[in-house]
């Protein structure tokens, strides 16, 4: 008998958490999975339209900018009314929006539906984070299985998505994705629903829902960006807009480059699969590392770390001739920022979590998910012009002359927090 599984155990989670991990792992999966379907997708079928990597970047970019405005008014929902049934609401939204993208060739079509799509998964994203804060009371170990799960995911979805596109384009490759969306609806429907609490975390009743509360409020705009008062939120948030420039990267000119030298969509889905796989594994170590290692200084050098790896990117192809040796090191350098990023997600998920109450882990979630997009919106558009103005291996380089510099500033916030806070 495990730990997990032991009542009498000191280190077993309470009853309800024991119960309703599972069900929250496999929500984890598919909602995380979504994402990197649909960012995966994007730049190929855009690519195939014949598009500029301007344009490209717009699209990365464009699938933030709902969640830009509305993951606070999100999370607030959820906190307010359950995060179940507000999740559910979202992943009907792709699975409405998915079977629409073959039908729109144009730009500004696609920009539109990649704006929509983009901020429902987002926030059904949000959902399962917020899921499992309230599960687990922010615990960095569970919350590093829970990564382990999403990242399967983020595993498998992208390279069956790229190895679809290979043999039926489109239509087939968004066929799954929309397949991949329902079921995430049926994971969330069967999932649990955490008990709402007020701000001594005591269970209440679910209050009554009115078609007003679809409305964003100020006041609640007000109070989630005021937890940036608190000094490890408004570190934590630092480190996420430094580290989703990665995303942004690799969301946009990493694959029009990889394609420009020849690379498969399968191939490329096959470097998407390896980092979230690394990824995977690297959140099983996230709360013994978090124990280890002063959390603070780890997520400054961590960060640091992921950056030179990807703004690397032309240095491993000029490194060989051979397409083979090329295919390797990228692979393993997408393997190490992985794991990286891997150990590193939970332990800022877990001081975030830690650092407000109960009642505020829809809040906090909302408030991570705006900086999150804020960074997704600004990068792709920015690299992929720079790229198009004077080509892709400059725009590697200058994005890592400019995150790097930032991730160092991130040492001069980190002194702030408090070590217990981080």
């Amino acid at each position: 008998m495990t730990a997990e599984t032991d009542p009498s155990h000191p280190s077993a989670p309470p009853p309800h958490k024991r119960h309703g991990l599972r069900p929250v792992y496999a929500i984890g999966l598919f909602t995380m999975g979504l994402i990197d379907v649909f960012v995966f997708l994007i730049p190929i079928y855009a690519l195939s339209l014949e598009m500029t990597d301007a344009q490209v970047g717009w699209l990365v970019g464009a699938r933030s900018f709902v969640s830009l405005f509305l993951s606070i008014h999100g999370g607030v929902l959820m906190d307010r009314f359950g995060t179940r049934k507000v999740t559910l609401g979202f992943v009907g939204c792709v699975v409405v929006l998915a079977p629409l993208f073959p039908l729109m060739p144009s730009f500004h079509g696609l920009l539109l539906l990649q704006a929509l799509t983009g901020g429902a998964i987002s926030l059904a994203w949000s959902g399962a984070q917020t899921m499992i804060a309230q599960t687990v009371d922010g615990d960095a170990e569970f919350i590093g299985r829970f990564s382990f799960f999403a990242r399967i995911g983020t595993t498998c979805s992208p390279i069956i998505a790229g190895a679809l596109w290979d043999l039926g384009g489109a239509w087939v490759a968004y066929g799954f994705g929309t397949a991949w969306a329902a079921t995430a609806f049926v994971a969330v429907w069967l999932g649990p629903e955490p008990p709402i609490a007020t701000h001594d975390a005591a269970a209440v009743a679910q209050p009554r829902f009115r078609l007003i509360d679809l409305m964003p409020r100020l006041s609640d705009y007000r109070a989630s960006f005021a937890l940036a008062a608190i000094p490890a939120v408004a570190f934590t948030a630092a480190v996420i807009l430094v580290r989703n420039s990665n995303y942004g990267v690799q969301t946009s000119v990493y694959v029009t480059y990889v394609e420009g030298i020849g690379f498969s969509a399968t191939m490329i889905a096959v470097l998407f699969g390896a980092i979230e796989a690394a990824a995977g594994i690297g959140s099983l170590f996230a709360g013994r590392s978090m124990r280890r290692f002063d959390p603070r200084w780890f997520l400054v050098w961590t960060t640091a770390a992921t950056i030179l790896l990807i703004a690397s990117t032309p240095l491993f192809v000029m490194a060989s001739p051979l397409p083979g040796v090329v295919f390797a090191l990228l692979l393993a350098a997408q393997f190490a920022r992985g794991a990286i990023q891997g150990v590193s997600q939970p332990i800022l998920f877990s001081i975030q979590a830690k650092a407000v109450g109960r009642h505020q882990q829809g809040s906090v979630v909302g408030f991570r998910q705006t900086v999150n997009r804020a960074a997704s919106i600004v990068v792709p558009p920015l690299i992929g012009m720079a790229a198009d103005q004077w080509g892709r291996e400059f725009a590697f380089l200058l994005m890592g002359v400019v995150f790097t510099a930032l991730s160092l500033l991130l040492a001069l916030l980190a002194r702030r927090v408090p070590p217990s806070e981080g």
